[in-house]
C-alpha cells in the first residue's frame, strides 16, 4: 500500500457497441489502476450501445476492489467527442486517462509508462503506435500538419492522460470546438507522446453512423484549425481570375486581328470582366469568412506553460 501512488487518478472510457472488447479491455484498465494506486475511478461513456456492452462492463464491476466504475448512459448516439466530455465533466482524478477506443494493442505496462511520464513536467501525454497507419488517417494527419495555422504536430493516438490543470484551461477555452486533440494541443501545456510497438493490428468495426459521424468530424476538424480550405478555395479564385482574365486578352486579340461577329467582342471582353471582378468579390468574401472563424474558434487571449517564482519573499 505504501508503494501505491496517491493522486488520485481517473479513466474515461467510450463505449459504443464493443461488447466484443470491452470486457478484457475493461478488466486490464481496472487491473492496472488498482495494483498502482491507492484511489481511482472508471467512467464508462456508454454511447447508446445497442450489445451487451452494458452488461458486460458491470460484469467487470464486480470484480473492482479498491477502484470506483460507473457508467454514464447517453441518450443516444453522440459521437466521441461529446461522449468524452460528457466523461471527462464527471471525473474528478487530479490526472485523467481518456480511451478513445475499447481495444488494446498496447502492453498493459504503457498505461504507467504515461502516467510516470507526466510526472516529469508534461501536463499530456498520448501513447502512440508506431509503424503504420491507415491510409484515410495518415492523409488527415499529413493535412493536419501541413496547414493548420498554429504548427500543431498531430499523429494517431491510442489514449492519452491528462492533468486537472490542463483539464480545467481546455475547459475554460471554448468547449464548442468540436475536436478535443486539436484544443489539447493549442492548450499551451507541455505535451509528450510515448511510442509503443503494437502487439497485434485492431480492427474495428464501425457502424455506418459512426463512419459517417467519424468522417465529419475529420472534415470539421480541417476547416476550423486549418487553412486547407481557405487555400484550395483561393487558388481556386486565381485559377478562375486568371482563366477570365486570358478569356479577355484572347476577345481583344480576335477583334484587332480577325473579324469577330458583330457584338462577340464585346460581350466576352463584357463577361471576362464581370466574372474578374466577381471572383475578385469572392477572394474578399472568402478572407472575411477566414477571419470570423478565427476569431469564433480559434480565438484565445493567451497561453503560458508555467509560472517560476524567483524570489522567496
Amino acid at each position: 500500500m505504501a508503494e501505491k501512488e496517491k493522486n488520485f487518478v481517473s479513466a474515461v472510457v467510450y463505449v459504443h457497441n464493443d461488447g466484443k472488447e470491452i470486457l478484457n479491455f475493461l478488466d486490464m484498465i481496472r487491473s492496472a489502476l488498482e495494483e498502482n494506486f491507492l484511489s481511482s475511478e472508471i467512467i464508462c461513456v456508454n454511447d447508446a450501445s445497442t450489445d451487451d456492452s452494458l452488461e458486460k462492463i458491470k460484469q467487470v464491476s464486480k470484480s473492482a476492489t479498491s477502484t470506483n466504475i460507473s457508467v454514464v448512459n447517453m441518450t443516444h448516439y453522440h459521437g466521441v467527442e461529446l461522449a468524452m466530455n460528457a466523461g471527462v465533466d464527471l471525473a474528478i482524478g487530479d490526472f485523467v486517462f481518456e480511451f478513445d477506443i475499447a481495444a488494446q494493442d498496447f502492453p498493459a505496462e504503457t498505461v504507467m509508462q504515461v502516467y510516470r511520464r507526466s510526472l516529469q513536467g508534461y501536463d499530456i501525454v498520448s501513447a502512440s503506435p508506431s509503424g503504420k497507419r491507415e491510409t484515410s488517417s495518415k492523409l488527415f494527419y499529413w493535412l493536419f500538419n501541413k496547414f493548420n495555422s498554429e504548427s500543431l504536430i498531430m499523429d494517431t493516438e491510442r489514449f492519452r492522460i491528462l492533468s486537472r490543470r490542463a483539464i480545467n484551461r481546455v475547459t475554460s477555452m471554448n468547449k464548442a470546438v468540436p475536436y478535443r486533440k486539436a484544443v489539447y494541443a493549442a492548450s499551451g501545456f507541455k505535451m509528450d507522446s510515448i511510442k509503443y510497438e503494437p502487439s497485434e493490428k485492431i480492427k474495428i468495426l464501425r457502424s455506418q453512423e459512426e463512419n459517417e459521424y467519424r468522417e465529419r468530424l475529420a472534415i470539421d476538424a480541417l476547416l476550423l484549425f486549418t487553412d486547407v480550405g481557405y487555400s484550395l478555395t483561393m487558388s481556386l479564385t486565381k485559377v478562375m481570375m486568371l482563366i477570365t482574365a486570358i478569356a479577355g486578352v484572347y476577345a481583344t486579340l480576335i477583334y484587332i486581328m480577325g473579324s469577330p461577329v458583330a457584338g462577340w467582342t464585346t460581350t466576352m471582353i463584357f463577361l471576362s470582366f464581370a466574372f474578374f471582378c466577381l471572383f475578385g468579390i469572392l477572394t474578399v468574401v472568402v478572407k472575411y469568412l477566414q477571419l470570423i472563424l478565427n476569431l469564433i474558434f480559434k480565438r484565445k487571449r493567451y497561453n503560458f506553460e508555467g509560472i517560476e517564482k524567483l524570489t522567496a519573499r
